[in-house]
């Protein structure tokens, strides 16, 4: 495009050479015949050569009125802007040509044919054949340089050019939401392949003990037994409840996903609740030889919250201790708070197997689970971080993790606190 509007600059230079030089031939011609025809002319009287030598362009225009004539030229083929030196020579062009007239700097810049553009040739200006200055005046030559004619051009572009790069980055940023959505489309996809394998592992397990309760409560000696009938009762019971409380995991996640969950709030003891969380992991920190160790200094524990959701935010951190513990090791977890700035902060340390860096990158996102292999050691959908994550954020609260890989995993989560206890 550049190349192309060169061209077409060039053109219209040559252009304005040859209107102005034909311009300045016709008015030779006439003012020549004028002169002839003029009885008071006393170079009538003058010799051939003095006549021709006296009626040069140079001595009937002065050079202010050349150089009118070329600007208005260059004004009409939409090169107002051009800067430009001239000069008007006379004599043969092939020995040693006379300077008529020129501009100041013509000398100077006709030295610099990189930056600026000169014509090969002038335009010769010649008396027409068979006019009344035909052999009566010395032929001449009309010479324009254009100065920095390339800005010119690049001028005359800078919108095409600007349009160009606009759409440039126009592709460019379609290009990158392209594969961003594909990426981001793979992994939505990796994300809906890995829940619906964690909800067939989920709820397969309690269907199959459910089936397998149900065909045992059909057989006679089962039936006539009411101990076993209680025993396999109670199986159906609870594997029920089971899979019920992974469907409330789910649509409580799905709430807080589209801002759809009511919160109840109202003043909540925060040591409390923890307290009567761990009394119910007793059992399960037992049956791993661990135990929990209470370190509860908050001053001020009142905060405005829901209960049940609170209640599951604490259950949810002791839970992702329990689960991802090491195996043949004794479970050790840390729970603490302390005020700072009219905020509580507790504290969840234990000694399980900790995430590496991407990991800790990726644990709040939903549905995201540590990769363990073919391995379906622990249980869950991946929701129970990202469900933290939606109350702490839910409550004006912050989550913070620290952890390192085969040493354990700190979650810190802090809200504001109550000023006056109701």
């Amino acid at each position: 495009m550049i190349k192309l509007r060169e061209d077409q600059v060039k053109q219209k230079i040559d252009g304005v050479l040859k209107t102005v030089g034909t311009e300045l031939a016709q008015y030779k011609e006439q003012y020549m015949q004028y002169e002839i025809n003029d009885p008071t002319n006393i170079f009538q009287q003058r010799s051939p050569h003095n006549l021709s030598r006296f009626n040069n362009l140079a001595n009937r225009m002065s050079s202010e009125q050349i150089s009118e004539k070329i600007r208005k030229a260059f004004d009409k083929v939409d090169l107002e802007n051009i800067r430009y030196e001239f000069a008007l020579i006379s004599g043969p062009m092939s020995s040693f040509p006379v300077f008529e007239t020129q501009s100041a700097n013509f000398a100077i810049e006709s030295i610099d044919s990189v930056s600026n553009f000169i014509p090969r040739s002038g335009f010769l200006i010649t008396s027409p054949s068979g006019s009344f200055s035909e052999n009566l005046t010395n032929d001449e030559a009309l010479f324009i340089i254009a100065l920095d004619w390339k800005k010119e051009v690049l001028r005359s572009l800078s919108f095409s050019i600007a349009l160009s790069v606009l759409f440039t980055f126009v592709i460019l940023a379609a290009f990158y939401v392209t594969i961003y959505t594909m990426l981001r489309q793979k992994k939505l996809s990796d994300i809906k392949n890995d829940f619906i394998n964690n909800m067939t592992h989920e709820f397969k397990t309690p269907i199959a003990t459910i089936s397998l309760a149900v065909d045992a409560l059909k057989n006679d000696k089962v039936m006539n037994d009411k101990e076993k009938m209680g025993y396999f009762s109670g199986i159906i019971k609870e594997e029920n409840q089971r899979m019920n409380k992974q469907v409330e995991t789910i649509l409580k996640a799905s709430q807080f996903d589209k801002q759809e969950a009511d919160l109840d709030l109202k003043t909540l003891r925060v040591h409390d609740i923890i307290e009567n969380v761990v009394d119910n992991f007793a059992l399960q920190l037992h049956d791993k030889g661990g135990d929990a160790e209470l370190k509860l200094a908050a001053t001020n524990d009142t905060l405005e919250g829901d209960e049940v959701h609170f209640t599951n935010l604490v259950n949810n951190l002791i839970d992702n201790a329990v689960k991802y513990s090491k195996d043949n090791v004794p479970i050790h977890l840390k729970i603490s708070t302390s005020n700072n700035n009219g905020r509580i902060f507790v504290r969840f340390e234990d000694n399980g197997i900790g995430m590496n860096k991407d990991t800790q990158k990726r644990v709040f996102e939903k549905f995201y689970r540590a990769h363990t292999g073919n391995l379906h050691n622990v249980k869950g959908f991946g929701l129970g971080l990202s469900y933290v994550k939606s109350v702490t954020q839910s409550h004006h609260g912050n989550v913070k993790l620290e952890s390192i890989l085969g040493k354990g995993t700190t979650f810190i989560v802090d809200f504001p606190v109550k000023t006056e206890i109701a």
